[in-house]
């Protein structure tokens, strides 16, 4: 009995609707598309936009859907690229010295100033700091050598001199007792040779890598001397020391061999000989000490790698550590031939990351990690959940309003799950539904 009644008052009313569930279809048809005809008149009807669209609001049910509110914010769009977590590409180190390799220091080892980068023939080769490759024996020239025994004598004893008296070792002037200058006229050019940068009146070695071989060994200890661009016997004097200390002959001079210059301390790569071979320009290779991110790059989308650009290095152990762009190369690369689906992948470039705050990478040396950077940013935006947008009959994106009002909007930037939206009917805080 109950039964009959409800059905004779739904058969009075003046508009007979469909059973609920076929009312939700037609929505859910009303907000996904509008390639049935019956759809598109509905949503015609939701907008406001024909006859009947109020008699339609005001009998249509309550949408289950959430609703949420328009916010503004600062919209900004994050990608991810694949990098790798090294200490970078290992290069060559200038070794210069000839002979039989017959020690070398293990792979990952970390080499500072004054320390020993391989033996040849048992005779160290010594890491310095500096830019300024090794390209001549540094030492005291002919004529400097005569002036310095006239100064001191064989055995330092000016009296063995023949009672010259001492003369101005950096100057060359002679002293009151008319003492000839040091390397003066008819002196050698010594090992330096002649020509620019080979020495200077009196024949004194002089020259910028002099000084900056002069520095380093004053920062090793070895002091007494003036550090400057001139080699004097002063100089000589701190070499010998130094020499003593390696374990070498207490010659005073320098071999091209015998040092290799760095901008800082070294780390060890691999080794291209075996003990026992003849040394070579490539016997080995190193790095740098300090772990980097190197990241292949799309040509076409290499845009964010920019110097000192801000990026976000995610680690394999899930935690992310702060990093900055410090080199992007000027050459693409095209992918190798012969790689099957890879052919098809776009030129890359090489972008190196580095790492400030090394204690955050941990105990890694080694590994896969994840770029994130920041494209395009839109400050002071309105926004809402991507989720909230609906596609509209007759084109374009809308959002239903939690009264069930449909108003057409604008899309902008997509990040983070919310898209940018304007349009005259949005506002700030208005609520808009969710639909399911």
């Amino acid at each position: 009995m109950a039964e009959t009644a409800v059905q004779t008052d739904h058969e009075i009313g003046a508009a007979p609707a469909p059973p609920p569930r076929g009312r939700r279809g037609r929505r859910t048809v009303l907000v996904a598309s509008a390639l049935v005809v019956v759809a598109a008149v509905a949503v015609v009807g939701a907008l406001g936009l024909g006859g009947g669209g109020s008699q339609e609001g005001s009998s249509a049910p309550p949408r289950s859907g959430s609703t949420v509110p328009v916010t503004r914010t600062t919209l900004t769009e994050r990608t991810t690229v694949d990098g790798q977590l090294g200490y970078g590409t290992e290069i060559p180190l200038p070794v210069k010295a000839t002979g039989t390799v017959t020690w070398l220091p293990a792979e990952g080892t970390t080499v500072k100033r004054g320390g020993t980068l391989l033996r040849v023939d048992d005779r160290p080769v010594v890491l310095l700091y500096g830019t300024l490759p090794m390209y001549r024996e540094l030492g005291l020239t002919t004529g400097t050598r005569q002036g310095t025994r006239q100064e001191t004598g064989a055995e330092g004893d000016p009296q063995k001199s023949g009672g010259q008296g001492r003369t101005d070792e950096r100057s060359g002037a002679p002293d009151p007792s008319g003492s000839p200058t040091p390397g003066g006229a008819g002196a050698g050019a010594g090992a330096g040779g002649t020509g620019a940068g080979a020495g200077g009146a009196g024949g004194t070695l002089r020259g910028m890598d002099v000084l900056q071989f002069e520095s380093n060994l004053a920062a090793l200890g070895y002091t007494g001397f003036t550090v400057d661009e001139e080699f004097t016997g002063l100089t000589a004097r701190a070499v010998k020391r130094w020499q003593k200390s390696l374990g070498l002959p207490q010659t005073g001079t320098v071999g091209v061999g015998d040092v290799v210059y760095s901008a800082g301390k070294v780390r060890i790569g691999h080794a291209n000989v075996r003990l026992g071979s003849p040394a070579t320009d490539d016997v080995l290779t190193y790095t740098g000490t300090s772990r980097k991110v190197l990241v292949n790059a799309s040509a076409a989308e290499d845009s964010w790698a920019v110097r000192r650009a801000a990026v976000t290095i995610a680690l394999p152990d899930g935690k992310s550590v702060k990093g900055e762009v410090a080199s992007v190369g000027k050459s693409a690369t095209a992918p190798e031939e012969g790689g099957g689906e890879g052919d098809s992948a776009a030129p890359t470039v090489p972008v190196t990351i580095t790492v400030k705050d090394q204690k955050s990478v941990g105990r890694l040396e080694s590994a896969p990690v994840t770029v994130e950077y920041v494209g395009r940013e839109r400050a002071d935006v309105l926004t809402v959940p991507v989720a909230a947008l609906v596609a509209l009959a007759e084109g374009g994106h809308g959002l239903e309003t939690a009264d069930g009002r449909f108003v057409a909007v604008k899309t902008g930037l997509f990040a983070d799950g919310r898209v940018e939206v304007s349009g005259s009917a949005v506002r700030e805080g208005m609520n808009v539904r969710i639909p399911e």
